[in-house]
């Protein structure tokens, strides 16, 4: 808090310096965002996996920073080498990054679909339909963490993201570790899309007409 501080008084005693600093400032949060784990904006609860072999599984990979190397929780495929999940969010993301812990052999996963808003896909669909944007995965990272950047542009005003990994190295079963999300993150009520309540809203419900009624006579 000192520093910033210091910049404000800094700022103010030079008078043209004030708008590069403004400048400047606007810039510190977003580059510092740039490394925020989304980790605590995910619905975990709501977290799905499809064709996890062990229940709840899935989920158990979406951990924080701090547990990225922790091999006691991973999730491997079941019945092939495909695997979902669908990954809702607390508020509007926008996701700069995917980082991934896979298993170092066969059973890592090759290709690493991403849909932007798609709570539906499932393995019937999923193959059918344009992700907003695919990679080819690292084959070996040695256990370590490898770092996807997605194109922000198409990644923006995210309530939830789908994964789909549709294919592995060769082995029978997809084995993940981690699975961690960078990204900025919004509060919906700072959404300025309204139909978000709308959809949200029970028409009966006396606020909706009340609304109205309040438009109206600003409108007179």
């Amino acid at each position: 808090m000192s520093h910033h501080c210091h910049d404000e008084a800094h700022a103010h005693g030079h008078g043209h310096g004030h708008h590069d600093h403004d400048h400047d400032h606007d810039e510190l949060p977003d580059s510092g965002l740039v490394h925020e784990s989304l980790y605590q904006k995910i619905d975990h609860d709501n977290v799905t996996c499809l064709n996890e072999a062990e229940p709840n599984s899935g989920k158990s990979v979406l951990k924080p920073w701090h547990e990225k190397m922790d091999d006691t929780k991973f999730v491997e495929s079941d019945a092939d080498e495909q695997l979902i999940f669908r990954i809702p969010f607390t508020g509007l993301v926008k996701l700069k990054s995917i980082s991934l812990r896979t298993d170092p052999g066969e059973s890592a996963p090759r290709k690493m679909k991403a849909f932007v808003n798609k709570d539906d896909l499932d393995f019937d669909n999923a193959e059918s339909t344009v992700p907003t944007q695919e990679w080819d995965l690292v084959e070996d990272s040695h256990g370590q963490i490898a770092e996807y950047s997605t194109r922000v542009a198409k990644f923006t005003s995210i309530r939830s993201l789908t994964l789909f990994f549709s294919e592995n190295f060769g082995g029978d079963v997809t084995k993940i570790s981690f699975i961690g999300l960078k990204g900025e993150f919004s509060e919906f009520k700072r959404d300025p899309i309204i139909t978000v309540y709308e959809l949200q809203a029970n028409p009966a419900d006396h606020k909706v007409p009340g609304a109205n009624d309040i438009l109206g006579h600003e409108v007179e």
